[in-house]
């Protein structure tokens, strides 16, 4: 067994928090050492907790728009990798929003996980978790100051807003980027794929 298969089987069977998941422990972390594009986002949400894929709603729907890809190429881990912040679903705050990624996580597992991923040309930051903790102290002011700096952090780095439905106003006001951000990322994205 290579390191990267032990490391992978070893985190798909995390219970470190297993306490404080309202759903118990389900980590999804995807990959294969071949991938060549890593998604790093929030954590999974109760759709991608039950069928144990991640992004299995329709906010993996509109990354896949974004990306340009169908879920054959999205769920292919030769080619695409997940590892969220946090790999479990952390549940519901008092006001029926998602809870953050569970603070144990990424400490833990991204540091094994990130070095063991060589072929990863293409790191896709979805979401303020994910960019603060890969962007550190290059992250700009606000989420939209840190997405609209795109081309600073590249070419391995593109940081991008989460998908989710409760995004689409942001998109709308911001059309550079669906102009100018996406077409890039497609058109990275299909050459990393093919």
């Amino acid at each position: 067994m290579s390191k990267f298969t032990a490391v992978m089987k070893e985190a798909r069977s995390c219970t470190l928090c297993a306490a404080h998941l309202p759903l118990g422990p389900r980590p999804l972390v995807r990959g294969m050492a071949s991938a060549k594009i890593l998604i790093v986002s929030q954590a999974p949400g109760t759709k991608a907790h039950v069928s144990g894929l991640s992004f299995d709603d329709r906010s993996g729907d509109q990354l896949r728009t974004w990306m340009g890809i169908d879920r054959d190429i999205f769920y292919d881990e030769s080619r695409v990798a997940v590892v969220s912040m946090g790999f479990c679903y952390p549940g519901r705050d008092a006001k029926g929003g998602d809870l953050p990624p569970r603070l144990e996580c990424a400490p833990t597992w991204h540091p094994r996980i990130r070095p063991l991923l060589k072929n990863v040309e293409l790191v896709l930051l979805v979401g303020s978790y994910a960019q603060a903790y890969y962007l550190k102290d290059t992250r700009r002011k606000t989420m939209t100051d840190t997405i609209a700096a795109w081309r600073d952090y590249g070419p391995l780095t593109l940081p991008l807003p989460h998908p989710s439905w409760r995004n689409t106003g942001w998109v709308k006001k911001n059309p550079w980027f669906t102009e100018d951000l996406l077409p890039v990322l497609r058109r990275r994205v299909a050459k990393l794929v093919s």
